[in-house]
């Protein structure tokens, strides 16, 4: 990776704003100018060299953040928007372990091991133009030459290089057949179409689905882009296959000569992505990597602690992230917490960290990006105007900054 800079730029005005989609948000914060920022230079992937080669080829998420407790044979399926169409040389990654904390933790917490499990098979297929279309060209992938495989708890691995080819608009169509308990899975997954598999051909929704956790395509890209979050970053509760959450409208607006891999957890805390587990891990092997974490640090804390975190609690998880993916040679940019309508004491909690973080960015030479001054009023920083998981409207205020901000940065 080239070392690139962020370019000095004027002060965003309030018709700059208004550009962006919103007439009303935006705080003076966001009219500072941008930083200065070098992105120091990509030398190695962390765990092989597969991540160099294969990378990302969808903006959604993929990861654990909780299990499903019982699989007989059960045919999982998830129809998947790619970035680049056509037919390219496909490998998928897996890791038996739970990524981050859901909820409570009681059934899922960040490094928990998976169960042994069986791979009894598993398919690519095109999923047409919509969830309703027939799969056609339907092509195994194997692991190591086998149709199935013995996965054992916290076991990492890629399937087999296959070469498949996906159409323009169409989905990429994910089906396999698992035997086992306790596997981590893809939680609030809605986002796209996603299920279990009935005798009768239909797809049954269900909110905890095992899935590769990098759906990787050997791809010729500018660079790796990569978010790392919670909820927010995953895209919950925005409009089913809409894809306006605002990591998959930097993603589209990137386009193909980029690939953008979105990591983002629903309930996720940083102090999970601090384990420095495979989560963190396997993102370090990105020339960028998107920080968007704060919420549930606010609200929950770690897993296993005494309730949500403090300021200086959230600042010491980040900065362990900060450690590894500065000594990984990742370029940084980190999001400060959104407005979520806390009371008091939370809002407090929220107020202090963000400036807290601006010292701690400034301290490791990375990005600060004013994540909340885009989602709330100057009048009113503690209301989220476009909801606590941001809607279209605020999805596409944030990419549109984003890009402004950034396009130096990314060699756009």
């Amino acid at each position: 990776m080239n070392r690139i800079l962020i370019a000095a730029a004027a002060s965003l005005t309030a018709a700059a704003m208004v550009s962006c989609g919103s007439s009303s948000s935006g705080s003076e914060e966001s009219s500072a100018p941008y930083q200065d920022i070098t992105a120091p230079a990509k030398t190695v992937a962390y765990h092989d060299a597969d991540f160099g080669e294969y990378v990302s080829n969808t903006f959604i998420a993929t990861g654990s953040n909780n299990i499903a407790v019982s699989s007989d044979s059960t045919t999982y399926v998830a129809y998947i928007p790619v970035e680049e169409y056509g037919s390219l040389d496909y490998r998928f990654y897996f890791s038996n372990t739970v990524d981050s904390t859901y909820s409570d933790g009681s059934l899922a917490y960040a490094g928990r091991p998976g169960e042994g499990f069986t791979i009894e098979s598993a398919f690519v297929s095109d999923g047409g133009t919509d969830i309703s279309s027939e799969p056609a060209s339907v092509t195994p992938v194997t692991f190591g030459g086998s149709t199935s495989k013995e996965v054992s708890p916290d076991e990492m691995f890629w399937s087999d290089p296959v070469v498949f080819d996906v159409p323009e608009g169409h989905f990429l169509r994910w089906e396999w057949t698992l035997t086992g308990e306790n596997i981590p899975a893809t939680s609030m997954s809605n986002l796209t179409k996603v299920g279990f598999l009935n005798e009768d051909g239909s797809i049954a929704y269900c909110d905890e689905v095992p899935l590769p956790k990098l759906f990787g395509a050997k791809r010729d890209v500018k660079y790796r882009v990569t978010a790392i979050g919670d909820s927010i970053t995953q895209g919950c509760q925005t409009q089913f296959m809409e894809y306006e959450f605002w990591a998959a409208r930097i993603a589209q607006a990137l386009g193909s000569d980029y690939s953008f891999w979105n990591c983002g957890l629903g309930w996720s805390r940083t102090s999970d992505m601090a384990l420095n587990g495979d989560w963190l891990q396997r993102a370090a092997n990105s020339d960028v990597v998107i920080v968007a974490f704060g919420t549930n640090d606010i609200i929950s804390g770690e897993y296993g602690g005494d309730g949500g975190n403090t300021p200086d609690e959230i600042d010491g998880y980040l900065r362990t992230v900060l450690d590894k993916l500065t000594e990984y040679g990742c370029g940084v940019i980190v999001f400060n917490a959104p407005p979520e309508d806390y009371k008091e004491p939370l809002e407090t909690v929220r107020t202090e960290y963000n400036e807290k973080l601006k010292a701690t960015c400034e301290e490791y030479g990375v990005a600060y990006f004013d994540f909340a001054g885009l989602l709330s009023e100057p009048s009113a920083p503690a209301h989220a105007l476009y909801g606590g998981h941001p809607n279209g409207e605020g999805g596409q205020i944030i990419a549109d900054e984003f890009l402004k901000q950034y396009s130096a940065f990314l060699g756009l």
